[in-house]
């Protein structure tokens, strides 16, 4: 096997990425985002090694020419790169030092998680257009799990019209309740099993298509990676997870009684309140008790420190994740910049734009991280009328923004400026965070995580992984 490109590299400069979901919308503006903000932060001898994942092998070839051909961009027009590097700046240093490979995965096939997983793990990772040999991945700095899917068939237009009138646009543009959900669809248990399933006296429980998409494909894939992004040493750079979460899930959109939002809830924002809830929970000692058996791992024995949870949201975006004919998708495009102009902080509008809160969990100094007590926070991207994008600590509903309780008047003594003040964007009827609220909250987040794990265990029975 042939030295990779970065081999040359100290290995502290050597920066690995994964990145699910990027051969479009907030995905792939994560892709282009990350390399802009790392060739204009980092050393100039570091390297990034960018990782996305596609489901068919033909999508990364596509994905990895569309971020190499945003990176040759970005190389020659960049005034910050040219300003670093002195009079002598030559683009073709900056284009050196970022290498994109890729690998295939279907997070509604338990099989091709699993596969994936063992891959980047044990075997070698490719670029299906040949400019880099196969090479093996030492480490993940950085998880990014944006991939997910909608599972709505439109809008209720009288929902619409009675929540504009009550409300204003606004508010409708960043917290709609007319969106229409599909009836969620169940895959496939024997296309998931496989083979397996002749062997087995009792199936796995079903799985929702929408809830293992966005939340339970990921929660397999980041256990399985735990050998790359656990660490044995103190002092080396610990491993982040980053998950995708959605401004507008709230309390009301999970039910226990109907986990996987097959019956009564809408599946896309169920699955973001559960993301939500099992990420800003997982160290606290009471959810730790069914927390910590995901942690441990026969492959992670030599390698205690385990990764740390981050989670964040891209604001207001328009992508084909909603399906919308061409005239209604302008539409809304257009509204969303009239709802910016009027003074929102939720709307990037722009894929690129949004993907700023990610990145920047993804790329900031382990140091301030942890001064700003991070993994407590829910991260979105805000903006300013001229478009200009901050990260900006959001609030969760029955969490508040730290899972600190404030009342009305520390609120409003809020020292951040502008759009990233605390109540600025704020929900029409939000509700101050109680003690009850919070205790709730907390145990929701240990419900949540002892069902995804009964989840993972039967399945990884049944698949006959783990062993």
């Amino acid at each position: 096997m042939a030295s990779p490109p970065w081999a040359g590299a100290a290995s502290h400069e050597q920066f690995f990425v994964l990145l699910t979901g990027a051969n479009s919308g907030v995905g792939l503006g994560t892709g282009q985002r990350i390399i802009d903000e790392f060739l204009a932060s980092r050393s100039l001898s570091s390297h990034l090694i960018l990782i996305p994942t596609t489901r068919s092998v033909s999508k990364s070839r596509d994905t990895i020419l569309s971020l190499r051909a945003h990176l040759k961009k970005t190389a020659k027009t960049s005034q910050q790169l040219r300003s670093r590097a002195g009079h002598d700046y030559d683009p073709q240093t900056a284009i050196s030092r970022v290498h994109i490979l890729s690998i295939q995965v279907d997070l509604c096939d338990l099989r091709s998680i699993y596969g994936a997983a063992k891959q980047l793990v044990h075997g070698t990772v490719s670029d299906p257009t040949g400019l880099v040999e196969d090479v093996k991945i030492p480490r993940l700095d950085v998880s990014l799990f944006n991939a997910g899917i909608g599972g709505w068939s439109g809008l209720d237009w009288i929902l619409f019209a009675k929540q504009f009138l009550q409300v204003g646009l606004v508010q409708c543009c960043t917290f709609p309740v007319f969106k229409k959900a599909l009836p969620a669809a169940t895959l496939d248990q024997k296309k998931l099993l496989g083979d397996s399933a002749a062997d087995l006296k009792t199936p796995p429980p079903e799985l929702a298509e929408v809830f293992c998409a966005n939340v339970f494909g990921h929660y397999i894939l980041a256990h399985e990676l735990l050998p790359l992004l656990s660490r044995s040493q103190p002092n080396e750079p610990r491993g982040r997870v980053i998950w995708t979460s959605t401004i507008d899930a709230g309390h009301e959109h999970l039910s226990f009684d109907d986990f996987q939002a097959r019956q009564y809830k809408p599946p896309y924002e169920s699955s973001k309140r559960i993301t939500d809830l099992f990420c800003l929970t997982e160290d606290l000692p009471t959810v730790q008790k069914v927390s910590s058996s995901y942690f441990s791992s026969p492959a992670t024995a030599d390698k205690p420190i385990k990764p740390r949870f981050y989670l964040s949201h891209p604001g207001v975006v328009c992508t084909p994740l909603f399906p919308l004919s061409w005239l209604l998708y302008w539409a809304y495009y257009a509204a969303m910049y009239l709802a910016r102009w009027f003074g929102s902080p939720w709307h990037p509008v722009e894929p690129c734009l949004g993907a700023c809160a990610s990145t920047w969990l993804a790329l900031a100094d382990q140091d301030s991280l942890d001064e700003l007590n991070a993994e407590r926070v829910k991260w979105g991207t805000c903006a300013t009328r001229s478009g200009h994008v901050m990260p900006k600590k959001a609030e969760v509903d029955g969490w508040g923004w730290e899972g600190v309780i404030e009342d009305r008047e520390t609120l409003k003594r809020d020292p951040t400026p502008g759009v990233l003040h605390k109540l600025r964007g704020r929900r029409w009827d939000a509700e101050d965070l109680t003690e009850e609220k919070r205790e709730e909250f907390e145990e929701d987040g240990r419900k949540c995580w002892a069902e995804l794990e009964r989840l993972r265990t039967a399945w990884e029975e049944a698949l006959g992984e783990g062993k």
